[in-house]
Parts: C-alpha cells; structure tokens; sequence
C-alpha cells in the first residue's frame, strides 16, 4: 500500500503496435553472413518487425496510444501528462512526446521524453505510478516506441539480427473507490561504467555529424555482446530479487515474470535463478526481437491475449539497459 497521504495507482489499460513488414532471419542472410539457425541458437529471434520507409518513432507510437485510449474508453483530453519512453526519437528536438501530444489532440497535457533504453518503459512506469501517487495527475499515459531499425547497421551481423521495431502504451491512473493500490514497489539502478559497452557513439555533443562520422558508420548501434550478456544476466536476477524482498513477496508468489526482450539466454537465465517455472515467463522474443522500450508492452499484450494475465494476477516486470540501466516493477494486475 502507498504510504499515507499518497493515493493508490493502477494501469487500466494497453494498446501495442508493429509495423506490417516483417524482417526473418532468412532475410537477414541475404545481407550478412549469418544463418536462422545461428541467430536462433544464440538469441532465440526468428523474425522482427520493421517499419517502412517515411515512418517514424512517433507514428508508431500514436498508433499504440490511440489502442490504449479506446480500450480504457477514454478520449485524449483525459490525459494529463505523456511520457514517451524511446532512443530513437524523430529528432534530438523537440520532444517526440510533444509530437505525439499534438497528433492525439491531448489538449492540456504535458510531456517529456526519457532515455533509458531497454529498461525505458520501466522507468516510464515508475515515474508516471508517482506522478499519480503524489496526487499531481489523475491519469498519465506511458509510451515505449523504439524504431531500433533506423539506426541499426546492416552490415554488422553481431547487432542487426537482434533488434526490431515496435510500441507499447499503458495507461496508469487513479485508482477507483474501494480499489486497492495495484504498483507495489520498484527497484531501478544505473551502472554509468558500463556506458561504452552499447551506444551509439556519434550524433550528440561529444562527437557531432560529420564527413568522417558517417564514413566511419558512427551513428549506428555498437554493442560489446559479451559485456552486456554478463551484465544482463546478473542484474536483472538482483534488480527481481531485490525488489520480491523488499516488498515482502516470494518467486512463488509471482504469477509472471515479463523480462525485456533482448536474449532468449538471458530470460532463461533470470527465470533458473530467481527459480520460476517455464509458465511463469512471457517470452516473445521470437517474434519481434529487441524493440528495447517497446518489448515490455508488447510482452504483456501477448500474455493477456494468451489468457495468461488475469485481473488479480501479481506481475514482476524486469529490464537491463545501455547505460547501463536497470529496473524492476511490481505489479498487481487491474483488469
């Protein structure tokens, strides 16, 4: 429960979206030396999403929220506040939130972009239960939108077979009367040592667009795989841990465990861990890869679809990001 004077926070409702075109690991060996059953082996990926020519970040993303407002029966004026959770936004600025302000009509609303990559929509959550708890909003819409595609590099097969395109958005407000408070509790940490392991060096203060930027292929994706596979693995078991303990709940008490999205190895590995069973885990990463902040709206969309979330059920949602970042949510689920 919030401490007192704090009001109760729930999420009401979801809205997902993926571009139409569809990307498979037999496409991929078209372009780089690489098989499915490569990728499949050590990722778990068999296809992604990628949106088209013209598209942007922000179009995915008022796509998704446009779902989440008609599912909770809500127009766009009932929003007060849109956090858009991305790396990728349309441009540095302004804000792809204030974009997508103005293509929803939220009249009235603010916003703001936040940039945590893989663990953005946690982050977004988080702040947006707070917003609600503290009494500033009665209703704040959280986006994660990535169109990891635009800035992935085609010709590097260790980072283009991973990642895809994709949307998510969840509505989280005001708890009704005689509704209990439904975000029991988070746990998110940054490690800035781990900056260099994934990044994309060019394109900001340090090192602007230039000539010899682009030549060099700068303004796509580097990762250092081994990095971030030791990182993930460890921290998103302690960020899930930490945060059962402190808020007084047990791995036997979660109904799922929604993990992001990035390797089918880490997800096993958290779940071995933390000693979930295989029906406890929402993996979907088969079909649309790392869509980084979109894949835990998507997961959970999946789990709903599949009758596998219920109204009641307890929800541990878990991320690692460049950064490096970290985070975790507790969740009861509200409809």
């Amino acid at each position: 429960m919030p401490s007192a004077g704090l009001r109760g926070v729930k999420i009401s409702a979801l809205g997902c979206w993926v571009p139409p075109r569809v990307l498979t690991n037999q496409d991929l060996e078209k372009l780089v030396e690489t098989s499915d059953e490569w990728i499949m082996t050590r990722t778990g990926i068999r296809e992604r999403h990628i949106v088209e020519p013209g598209m942007a970040t922000s179009d995915m993303a008022v796509e998704a929220a446009r779902l989440a407002l008609a599912q909770r029966g809500i127009g766009p004026g009932e929003i007060s506040a849109i956090i858009v959770c991305t790396v990728t936004p349309d441009m540095l600025f302004p804000a792809t939130a204030c974009l997508v302000q103005d293509r929803l009509g939220a009249k009235g609303a603010w916003g703001f972009d936040l940039v945590a990559a893989c663990s953005g929509f946690l982050y977004g959550l988080t702040t947006a239960a707070h917003l609600v708890m503290a009494g500033a909003h009665e209703r704040v819409l959280v986006i994660g939108a990535d169109a990891m595609s635009r800035i992935i590099d085609y010709t590097d097969r260790a980072t283009c077979v991973l990642f895809g395109d994709g949307a998510g958005a969840m509505v989280v407000e005001r708890t009704g009367p005689g509704e209990e408070n439904a975000f029991l509790g988070f746990w998110n940490e940054v490690d800035g040592s781990g900056g260099d392991s994934l990044k994309m060096p060019a394109g900001g203060s340090r090192m602007p667009a230039s000539h010899e930027t682009v030549d060099q292929r700068l303004h796509f994706v580097k990762q250092d795989g081994q990095a971030v596979f030791k990182f993930a693995v460890r921290k998103m078991f302690e960020a899930s841990s930490e945060l059962l303990a402190k808020s007084g709940y047990t791995a036997a008490d979660v109904k799922l465990l929604i993990p992001h999205q990035a390797n089918l190895r880490i997800i096993a590995a958290t779940a071995e861990r933390l000693g979930l069973r295989e029906d406890q885990v929402v993996v979907n990463i088969d079909r649309y890869g790392n869509t980084t902040a979109g894949t835990l709206p998507l997961a959970t969309r999946d789990a709903i679809q599949d009758g596998r979330l219920q109204k009641g059920d307890l929800v541990l949602f878990a991320a690692v990001g460049a950064g490096f970042t970290v985070g975790a949510n507790l969740w009861r689920w509200s409809y």
